[in-house]
């Protein structure tokens, strides 16, 4: 039989419907990977019953844009106050040295920060694959996901464009488009359609200034044919801009019009110089944009128009970015720092708590193909996560429960966490992971491949 888990008497449960129901004293019964019924006084019958009586029940967060591997070089002196272009050309050596372990420990250790940090289901775009590492590097993040148990979209990235040939990455770390596609067509069996997923692949070419534009007609072809969903970085910084300009005589989103790269079935990463022309078309064509505030704080790049997205119709989701750029893998810090710089930009009523969720959750899962996600009603996936409510660093904030987990708190690990009806996380603890054999075998890599740039690591554990 299925498993089935009920939480009784439920502090404050945010439903996330159109309506923004919130019901407290209710119970939420899962069966298998759904939910099954959300009321008062169900019956227990053998499920496994979780106290909730001070208890905040959210879906769970659903992450759309993250370079896991990066995960290994946060907080690098080298790059900690460079701009983008210079932080790329900075980090580009250390992740030659990237090999299938590196790919392995990084990818376990940001789902777990994920699954900590309230986020369910994430995707991932890996796009460095060095010319001497033979290994099935999707294929590894796929089963470090499973290992974790977090709902997983692999995006395949991918850099044609070496320094050679006028791009930014060593040509150490770039792939010839033959063998790019030939990839991808063979990672596209490995993607499951279905609602309920596990896991999904998107083709992801890395950035207009890493690609050419016969890549990105080759994968939007190929992703087309098979059903799969399309992904880049765009606009994020003025230099993509003028390089845009230089190269193509356009700006990047009419590049990207012209590569039949526009739709519903497209998302874009991080997307803060758009003009209003360019947010009309996306609003027009259902085109996504993945925000990510933390890591345009942290590179100087910009702010997302996110205010002005939502009101045009711009479909719009929430991630962290790379843990280079971030430096975490904290999904809930990821609202907070939504909620806080949309308020620089627009005002102290620009944007609020039940917002960001919607953003967090519904607006996330549809970017990334996963219309059932997002929200806690009978029918729905079992995915969600309780926070403790009686804690100390909440103590004044309860006159809203679910602002109190964005406005407050002096931590963002949740108490449970629950994917596909599964526990993943119980008592903040990642189930089936050693953490601090995972955090060692992390920071020992960190240091290896840092050494094996020259890096000082007089300080590293």
């Amino acid at each position: 039989m299925s498993q089935r888990i009920l939480l009784r008497n439920v502090y404050h449960l945010v439903v996330n419907d159109d309506a923004r129901t919130r019901l407290r004293g209710v119970d939420l019964l899962i069966e298998g990977d759904k939910i099954a019924d959300v009321g008062e006084g169900l019956p227990k019958g053998d499920a496994e019953e979780i106290d909730a009586s001070t208890k905040l029940v959210i879906p769970g967060l659903v992450n759309t844009h993250h370079h896991m591997y990066q995960t290994l070089q946060r907080n690098i002196v080298a790059v900690q106050n460079a701009e983008l272009f210079e932080w790329l050309v900075g980090l580009y050596p250390i992740w030659s040295h990237l090999d299938a372990e590196v790919v392995r420990v990084s990818t376990q250790l940001a789902c777990v920060e994920l699954l900590k940090t309230g986020c369910t289901t994430t995707s991932d775009h890996h796009y460095v694959f060095p010319q001497s590492v033979n290994a099935d590097l999707i294929a590894l993040q796929f089963e470090a996901a499973a290992k974790v148990g977090v709902r997983f979209c692999a995006t395949r990235g991918s850099m044609s464009r070496g320094k050679s040939a006028g791009g930014l990455p060593p040509d150490s770390v770039v792939q010839d488009e033959a063998t790019i596609i030939d990839d991808c067509r063979r990672l596209a069996e490995l993607h499951d359609p279905g609602p309920l997923a596990m896991q999904k692949l998107a083709l992801a070419p890395c950035s207009p200034f890493s690609v050419t534009p016969e890549l990105m007609r080759g994968c939007a072809k190929l992703a087309r044919e098979r059903g799969l969903r399309l992904h880049t970085h765009l606009a994020e910084t003025k230099d993509e801009d003028a390089y845009c300009q230089e190269h193509y005589g356009c700006r990047p989103l009419a590049l990207m019009e012209q590569l039949d790269w526009i739709g519903d079935d497209v998302w874009f990463a991080h997307g803060i110089h758009f003009d209003d022309a360019e947010l009309d078309l996306l609003a027009r064509t259902k085109t996504g944009v993945a925000h990510c505030p933390s890591s345009n704080m942290r590179l100087g790049s910009g702010i997302c128009r996110v205010k002005e997205m939502i009101e045009k119709g711009v479909p719009v989701g929430l991630a962290v970015d790379g843990s280079a750029s971030n430096d975490s893998s904290d999904m809930l810090g990821e609202l907070r720092a939504c909620l806080m710089l949309q308020r620089v930009l627009g005002g102290a009523s620009a944007i609020g708590a039940d917002d960001v969720l919607a953003l967090a959750t519904r607006g996330s899962a549809g970017l990334l193909g996963w219309p059932e996600l997002g929200r806690l009603e009978a029918g729905r996936a079992a995915d969600l996560v309780l926070i403790e409510m009686n804690r100390l660093d909440y103590a004044g904030a309860l006159n809203d429960p679910l602002a109190a987990i964005i406005f407050s708190g002096a931590s963002h690990i949740v108490d449970t966490s629950i994917v596909n009806g599964q526990i993943v996380v119980r008592d903040g603890r990642v189930l089936g992971v050693d953490e601090d054999d995972l955090r060692d075998r992390a920071n020992a890599l960190s240091k290896k491949m840092l050494e094996a740039e020259g890096h000082d690591v007089s300080w590293n554990l």
